[in-house]
């Protein structure tokens, strides 16, 4: 077929990249059916099933792939949306294969070296029994190659700068400047706002609001040498609590592995100098980590983010619509970030579609869309609130499946809340258990729900994610390369 090469993958256009000869006079906007902002996996999922479905549409990413991104554990449910995306092999090429989530047993002296995996396989009605571990720079840059050659004009280092909208609400006009400062101007038919924790419409129109609930700060880094699971435990991801939070060891490609810690705000507010010295302080303050990281080096920068947890009061509105971390986002101890976005892009694109082809159901698609991300949300939030509780640290130490609450536990690691009724049954069985447990451990009980109170209290400042210190303690500024490794010493 002509324009179609060798590397053009069955099924999809030939690359379309951006035409700066096809577009409009200098002040004249450019007309399309969408604007997606953004170009993570939440924009390049939306804007490929979009395109597919026939509609022009237009995606602005504010930086160049491939590019850092922190969220680099898949979720089984990421798997039939990949597959219905035709990239899953691709993506098995790049990703680490991740069978389950493990959790060190603590607060139990004499089981310090006992953890407890809890593998996919065993979730309720599985759609998939295992998930990736990704490199997010690879993973983003894939998707949005692949939305490109799906007919995407997909542009990167283009910033949107305000949104104009009309009388009626609508976005009339969408204002940017590209790499080079040139403005450029697009009219859309509608725009989805895909922009992560940048959001761009929830700030424009004052949505944003920090969650009261919950919060917490992160600091995170790349090592080479960190000991892995043995056998088929390998490619899990291994969560940890500690005192002051919890900690996560993600194996990715090439004997990389992602270590971090999100911490209670107070703990991180206590940095003081060099960034990289406190985020090895955190990590070696835990034995059973330590022990993994001996003689590990880093490999890339130390990165610190604050004010974890956010939602905006409404997902959309005439004309325009926040998917992913544009909307919320919530603390990732549960790797849902990723399938989050791209489940968003699935309703969003299916949303989106039919108010362009039905304007009268607008209202009514995106009502139904903000009930289901709201239902699925509250049952990742309920787990993370208590994550770090006695009562939780108890039930994760000693698992038990009477009446299939551990396997709806399971499903819910895997991300299945929105959809499988039999899971969230079963999910308000297991908040029955955690209320007879608190009764049961009432002290510490009672202790844990304290502390976390006063810690949604605490304010950190630090919005945006930004780069620490590079591998030889010196600050590293953004677009600086990571410099040469540091060996870690227990």
């Amino acid at each position: 077929m002509a324009g179609m090469t060798d590397e053009t993958p069955a099924g999809t256009r030939p690359a379309a990249a951006p035409d700066p000869a096809g577009d409009p006079a200098p002040g004249t906007p450019l007309a399309c059916d969408v604007l997606v902002i953004g170009g993570g996996p939440a924009g390049s999922t939306t804007a490929t099933l979009l395109a597919r479905d026939g509609h022009h549409v237009v995606m602005l990413e504010k930086e160049c792939h491939p590019r850092f991104h922190i969220g680099e554990s898949l979720l089984p449910m990421n798997m039939p949306i990949l597959a219905r995306l035709g990239l899953l092999e691709q993506v098995r090429a790049i990703g680490v294969h991740k069978r389950g989530a493990d959790f060190p047993v603590t607060g139990e002296p004499e089981r310090r070296h006992d953890y407890n995996t809890f593998p996919f396989e065993r979730a309720l009605d599985p759609r998939s029994d295992h998930a990736f571990q990704v490199k997010r720079a690879d993973f983003d840059a894939l998707l949005f190659a692949h939305a490109r050659r799906e007919g995407v004009d997909a542009r990167e280092q283009v910033r949107v700068e305000r949104i104009v909208f009309g009388d009626d609400g609508r976005p009339g006009e969408v204002r940017a400047r590209d790499a080079a400062g040139h403005a450029l101007a697009f009219a859309p038919r509608y725009v989805v706002d895909a922009s992560g924790r940048d959001t761009v419409v929830g700030r424009q129109l004052g949505l944003k609001r920090r969650n009261r609930t919950h919060q917490s700060a992160a600091i995170f880094s790349h090592f080479r040498g960190v000991a892995r699971r043995e056998g088929g435990d390998a490619g899990n991801i291994t969560v940890q609590r500690f005192e002051h939070g919890w900690t996560w060891l993600i194996p990715l490609p090439d004997g990389v592995m992602s270590v971090g810690a999100v911490c209670f705000p107070d703990y991180l507010k206590q940095r003081r100098g060099n960034t990289d010295a406190f985020l090895m302080d955190t990590l070696m303050s835990q034995p059973a980590v330590a022990a993994r990281m001996q003689g590990a080096e880093r490999v890339g920068d130390v990165h610190v983010t604050g004010n974890y947890s956010y939602a905006c009061t409404r997902m959309g509105g005439p004309g325009w619509l926040m998917v992913g971390d544009a909307h919320a986002f919530v603390d990732p101890v549960f790797s849902s970030g990723v399938f989050l976005a791209m489940d968003g892009g699935e309703q969003a694109a299916r949303v989106v579609g039919q108010a362009l082809r039905e304007p009268r159901r607008e209202r009514a698609l995106q009502a139904a869309m903000q009930r289901r991300s709201r239902r699925g949300l509250r049952h990742f939030e309920w787990f993370i609130y208590r994550f770090n509780t006695p009562v939780m640290r108890h039930l994760f130490n000693h698992p038990r499946n009477n009446w299939q609450v551990e396997q709806a536990v399971i499903s819910m690691l895997a991300g299945d809340v929105f959809d499988n009724p039999a899971v969230i049954r079963r999910l308000r069985v297991f908040r029955l258990i955690y209320a007879l447990t608190s009764l049961a451990l009432a002290p510490s009980a009672l202790r844990g729900w304290l502390r976390r109170r006063r810690q949604a209290r605490v304010r950190f400042e630090g919005d945006t994610l930004h780069r620490g210190a590079g591998p030889d303690g010196i600050e590293a500024r953004p677009g600086t390369p990571a410099p040469s490794a540091m060996e870690v010493r227990p």
